[in-house]
């Protein structure tokens, strides 16, 4: 998982407090384009840190920068993932989110994201990681389709987005089911 493909210079790291003010900044950068999320406003660290599970989140960092950034290199994205339920018959399933830096985008930073957390929920016997995506965000929708995402369906008119001029917008519902799951 902390692997660095020598063609792109990129790795993965645990995500750190170190790095709160990096993925704050890349999540308000996604939300700012308006097609990431319903949200307008990137949460505190407190409250980031509060909501996401802390065995899975990673941080994609630029090697060929090192010595920049709370533990060397470049903060590029991030992906980190929430329970979907406190009960425990969900205890299998998460909802995940992943940002990309705008400048880091079409490097495969979220595919090495995707991976690094397929590698993580694997291994701590996680079987569903679920999201919901903007239709428009096309780009987001087909790195997912080559993690071994599929559609479940599309939410339509969930919600109203302030970014957006107040509109309804649809949401799609992806999901990966481990191969390993019953």
């Amino acid at each position: 998982m902390n692997g660095q493909p020598a063609s792109t210079g990129v790795g993965l790291r645990p995500m750190t407090d170190a790095d709160a003010a990096a993925v704050l900044a890349i999540y308000q950068a996604g939300l700012d384009g308006g097609d990431a999320s319903f949200e307008t406003v990137a949460p505190t660290w407190a409250a980031f840190d509060a909501g996401k599970l802390p065995g899975h989140r990673l941080v994609a960092v630029d090697g060929r920068a090192a010595g920049r950034g709370a533990g060397g290199g470049v903060l590029l994205g991030w992906v980190a993932v929430c329970p979907v339920s406190a009960r425990p018959v969900y205890a299998g399933v998460v909802e995940h989110s992943v940002y990309v830096s705008p400048g880091a985008r079409g490097r495969g930073v979220g595919r090495l994201l995707l991976a690094g957390l397929i590698a993580s929920t694997e291994a701590a016997g996680i079987w569903t990681i679920q999201a919901g995506v903007f239709p428009e965000n096309t780009a987001s929708l087909a790195v997912h389709r080559a993690a071994g995402f599929r559609t479940v369906g599309v939410r339509e008119r969930l919600g109203r987005h302030a970014a957006r001029g107040d509109r309804w917008r649809d949401v799609v519902l992806i999901e990966r089911r481990s191969p390993h799951a019953g």
